[in-house]
């Protein structure tokens, strides 16, 4: 599979990530290939089911973002890019993502039943 980050892209943003051996709790072995799915998710748009086996599971992958985004790492690492024309184009934020209706919670339309239109008028 083809890598979206290069590697002097990989090394200016590997000592902004969680999980350097100096850092508190587990070490990351994989920062590169979970920092690729997510980039992979983020430019298909694919749902994070649809990530290919070869970038990690899906499930795993999915809960690491999120922990990262409660955590502000995802905040944090834009911040520190954004002044790179090389990485700024790599990090999005939710203002040019474009979400299904139903992703930010939009009430589902209900059909009227005939009885009701009927008790009405």
């Amino acid at each position: 599979m083809r890598k979206i980050l290069r590697n002097d892209q990989w090394e200016r943003i590997e000592p902004l990530l969680p999980g350097k051996a100096a850092d508190p709790g587990a070490t990351a072995k994989d920062n590169r290939l979970f920092l690729e799915a997510v980039l992979w998710v983020a430019r298909t748009g694919s749902p994070w089911r649809d990530l290919p086996p070869q970038l990690g599971n899906w499930h795993n992958t999915y809960t690491r973002f999120s922990r990262w985004g409660k955590k502000g790492v995802w905040e944090k690492l834009v911040k520190a890019v954004s002044d790179d024309r090389d990485l700024e184009v790599l990090f999005i934020d939710s203002t040019i993502v474009r979400a299904h209706q139903h992703a930010a919670g939009a009430q589902k339309k209900m059909a009227r039943r005939r009885s009701d239109a009927r008790v009405e008028g």
